[in-house]
């Protein structure tokens, strides 16, 4: 069996303020050693690293950060006729990233499936404004939108543009918005307005009125709402009558910045909006799996492998696709007691498209063999806050309708108890099923993950608790260009790619906690691990994560 490392890596480890946890503290306080090499040389990647302190001594920031380097040079390298330079669902950098991690896998041993999922690939759209002025302006497709080209009236809906924290939108959110207006026009242009309810109720009601096309534009009350916004527009908020979710649109919809949209908004405005038919491409989740002594219980982890059409992606979701491949390749040679299964996913970015599609495509028996499932989206913020998916809803209730399958707040606990034991603080980041994990807890197995922050504006209160700078985002780069090897915290990355590697080195070895099977300790753990300290409290149930 080949292994890819060819020298040693050691590190120091993370010094724990946490007491009492035994074995297992007197194992992370300890002071690195150097990785012994196998014969002929080869240290980390050729070892068993079935230690705490082996797994933990040979994951590090900088093995994480040759990936990201090596995403960041895929998306560089890429010249796609579409969207060069970024990572995107049907693009070539994607299909480039599959290689990357694919090929890494299997060198380290891996059964490594390329599991075909078709996903919509929208064009780039156009967005002119003609009267009372002349102007182009970047735009972006979102999911679920119909094709066409539509030059008419502009006809602003239910807009706020007051400014502010504070400043609520509920633009497009119910029919009843949309019955002030004259839509008896064969070209009118719907423009609403980011807020509250999901992007497809907006352009469903909108559809119904009688409009032509739809432009969303961001709310622009906040800075962390004023870019391009282009996202996906197939969720619907519960109840429309005769569309459930998902829905797709027989018009165009289109996004437009904050800015953009104030102008598109004046009186008297008229515009052009172009999508192309959309056009269906396969693209690959990478499954990689390595059999345990009980192939009945498999630990599952997985992160998004594409990036957005505006960039290369780096922390969303480089960082989790990284700091989960680093994990696999140092476990590659470990003698555990559960089979362990990593999931690369495509299309999240479109709607958890590639995600849904693997779960929904097990038999129920196989499903039934899935143990837990663990997601890393975005965990190296640049401005972080560590949060931890709230399963026992101590400061989040769930939305309405996300179950969340029994044994996920053991994951949670084992997330959260790490953190204290390492003496980092964390908070709650709300169990909403709006990442990877979705489809797994709609099928009953136990989930839970890590995240840092997206659009989050961080408090003085965070600030003074995790550093960085308050009154911005949590990562300013977020659905953004600069989203690039520069817009990553190395201590989040670091401390995040260690617990990563940690729980899934805990559940290779037994998920007694989560799902009742019993296993066996992680060798050389003679103690465990302190009770979490609780969350900080920085956020609250009615705003947040």
């Amino acid at each position: 069996m080949s292994r890819r490392r060819t020298r040693g890596r050691s590190k120091a480890l993370p010094r724990a303020a946490a007491v009492g946890a035994g074995g297992l503290l007197l194992a992370l306080l300890a002071p690195a050693t150097t990785a012994v090499a196998a014969p002929g040389g080869g240290g980390c990647g050729y070892r068993d690293n079935d230690t705490y302190d082996e797994l933990l001594e040979c994951v590090t920031a900088d093995g994480v950060l040759e990936h990201l380097e090596e995403f960041q040079k895929i998306a560089d390298n890429s010249t796609d006729p579409d969207y060069p330079g970024t990572r995107a669902a049907g693009t070539d950098g994607y299909a480039d990233s599959v290689d990357y991690v694919a090929g890494l896998l299997r060198e380290a041993g891996y059964e490594v499936t390329l599991d075909p999922v078709e996903i919509t690939f929208n064009f780039p759209g156009v967005l002119r404004q003609t009267a009372p002025v002349a102007a182009a302006y970047r735009t972006g497709v979102f999911t679920g939108s119909g094709s066409g080209a539509v030059e008419g009236t502009v006809i602003p809906v239910d807009l706020n543009l007051a400014t502010g924290p504070d400043a609520i939108s509920t633009s497009g959110c119910e029919a009843a918005d949309f019955a002030a207006q004259d839509w008896s026009g064969d070209a009118d242009i719907a423009l609403v307005q980011r807020g509250t309810c999901f992007f497809g109720t907006k352009a469903h009601y909108a559809q119904q009125a009688g409009a032509e096309a739809v432009v969303i534009m961001n709310q622009g009350n906040t800075p962390d709402r004023e870019e391009l916004i282009a996202a996906d527009a197939t969720s619907v908020d519960p109840p429309i009558e005769g569309a459930p979710g998902p829905v797709t649109h027989g018009i165009p919809v289109v996004g437009a910045s904050s800015a953009d949209g104030i102008a598109l908004s004046q009186s008297g405005s008229t515009a052009f909006v172009e999508v192309l038919p959309a056009e269906t491409r396969t693209d690959h989740n990478v499954i990689a799996e390595l059999p345990g002594q009980n192939p009945d219980n498999v630990v599952m982890a997985g992160a998004h492998l594409d990036s957005v059409i505006q960039g290369p992606g780096i922390n969303d979701n480089g960082s989790g696709s990284a700091a989960l491949l680093e994990t696999a390749l140092m476990m590659a040679e470990t003698e555990h007691e559960n089979t362990l299964r990593f999931g690369w996913w495509a299309a999240e970015e479109q709607g958890l498209v590639g995600s849904k599609d693997y779960v929904n495509g097990l038999s129920q028996a196989e499903r039934d063999r899935i143990a837990l499932y663990m997601n890393y989206d975005m965990v190296g913020s640049p401005n972080y806050v560590f949060l931890v998916y709230d399963a026992d809803q101590s400061t989040f209730p769930a939305p309405e309708g996300v179950p969340i399958p029994e044994g996920s707040t053991a994951i949670e606990d084992l997330y959260e108890a790490y953190y204290t034991l390492i003496g980092e603080p964390y908070d709650d980041t709300r169990f909403s099923g709006r990442s990877d994990y979705d489809a797994f807890i709609r099928n009953g197995i136990p989930s839970s993950g890590l995240f840092t922050g997206a659009e989050e504006v961080k408090t003085e209160e965070q600030a003074a608790i995790w550093g960085g700078t308050a009154g911005q985002q949590l990562d300013p780069c977020y659905h953004k260009a600069c989203d690039t090897i520069q817009n990553l915290d190395r201590h989040a990355l670091d401390v995040n790619s260690d617990l990563i590697a940690f729980a899934m080195l805990t559940f290779a070895y037994s998920t007694e906690s989560v799902n009742g099977v019993e296993g066996r300790g992680v060798p050389g753990d003679g103690g465990g691990l302190p009770a979490p300290a609780g969350p900080e409290g920085t956020f609250t149930a009615d705003g947040g994560a």
